[in-house]
């Protein structure tokens, strides 16, 4: 059974820090490219990052470049997102996402339930 599951999520204060983890199991996880998404209320769905499956390319969202850091493990079978600077637009529920191009087309995306981050004095 392939899982993804997110930590770290909770309430912290504008201009505070968080660490996002998201640990996956059931899979060979050195061959997804991993993302996180956020969707927050009343919101689509947007992507914030991702990162390529030895870690060496990663794009960022223009609303979070240069506060927010993804990075992986593949020892560990985890990705990350360091998140500073947060301000209240940054409030959403994280999904964790991994994603696995077949030669012939076909994907596998499998994605985790998700942690709230709250950003609120």
């Amino acid at each position: 059974q392939v899982q993804l599951v997110e930590s770290g999520g909770g309430l912290v204060q504008p201009g505070g820090s968080l660490r996002l983890s998201c640990t996956a199991s059931g899979l060979l996880f050195s061959f997804y490219s991993m993302s996180w998404y956020r969707q927050a209320p009343g919101k689509e769905r947007e992507l914030v990052a991702t990162i390529s499956r030895g870690g060496g390319s990663t794009n960022y969202a223009d609303s979070v470049k240069g506060r927010f850091t993804i990075s992986r493990d593949n020892a560990k079978n985890t990705v990350y997102l360091q998140m500073n600077s947060l301000n209240a637009e940054d409030t959403a529920v994280y999904y964790c996402n991994a994603v696995r191009t077949m030669a012939g087309g076909a994907t596998y995306d499998y994605w985790g339930q998700g942690t709230q981050v709250t950003v609120s004095s």
